[in-house]
């Protein structure tokens, strides 16, 4: 899509922490490059003007109770252009965990039995944004990758569709010189994780979580063997990859599973 003048753009927020939000604050530097680029019209995180006149929205959050649904198809009506940012609004993330269990449960859960001004808490299955609405693009990660997003803006005001790597995080393991994890007797999912983050977390010492989803040819079958012959258990396996995919393995309705 080529652009007569610069984008306006929104941001907003749904079931979630509100640190991918918080990463494009953090773009620091960059920002005043970026205000050359686009034109904000609504960011609750950074600023008190709210318009409605915007033409890409980038949507954070899971959707977790039927206002949100509501709202989020009204931003797809207004927007030209959704993106979603992050992991909870891209594949459900962290809060789809939830869908594992009954919604009753989970309710009770976290509330207790019989709250006062229960009429006021909504609970549904946790749903990434495209399972609502249409989406043009995804910006994955938790939280996102900075220097992604701005490749993503820059490449939407020339016109040029944004794209997302079609290879693992261990890519990007070897190009920063990182110790397999798993040679140093742990485990992780990077080598069904999409890359684009550079590896991040395990170049600071920890292990690939998943928060990227899987990419289009990722081999889950031998992975899944790979872990179980490093020692974990079928039910640890099912935890790593629910961590940040349980949307996809467990569906929109959750299981029937009742109790921990």
């Amino acid at each position: 899509m080529r652009w007569t003048e610069r984008p306006k753009i929104a941001f907003f927020s749904f079931t979630s922490c509100e640190g991918c939000q918080l990463m494009v604050l953090n773009c620091e530097e960059e920002l005043k490059d970026l205000a050359l680029r686009v034109d904000v019209v609504n960011f609750r995180e950074a600023m008190d003007l709210k318009r409605e006149d915007y033409k890409v929205a980038f949507i954070e959050g899971s959707i977790t109770r039927e206002e949100e649904v509501e709202k989020v198809k009204e931003i797809r009506q207004r927007a030209e252009v959704v993106i979603t940012l992050g992991a909870c609004s891209t594949t459900g993330g962290i809060n789809a965990l939830k869908n594992r269990f009954s919604v009753d449960y989970v309710t009770e859960l976290v509330y207790g039995k019989n709250p006062p001004n229960m009429g006021l808490v909504e609970n549904i299955p946790a749903m990434p944004v495209d399972r609502v609405v249409e989406v043009d693009y995804h910006l994955p990660g938790c939280p996102i990758s900075k220097e992604e997003f701005l490749g993503f803006v820059k490449a939407l005001t020339l016109g040029i569709p944004p794209r997302l790597p079609e290879y693992p995080v261990c890519n990007e393991c070897k190009m920063e010189g990182n110790i397999c994890v798993f040679e140093t007797g742990r485990t992780c999912m990077g080598p069904v994780t999409r890359g684009g983050c550079r590896a991040v977390c395990v170049s600071f010492g920890a292990i690939c979580w998943g928060c990227r989803g899987t990419f289009e040819y990722a081999n889950i079958d031998a992975h899944r063997e790979t872990l179980k012959n490093h020692g974990l258990s079928e039910e640890e396996i099912t935890e790593k990859f629910d961590l940040y995919n349980s949307f996809y393995i467990h569906g929109k309705g959750g299981c029937t599973k009742t109790t921990t």
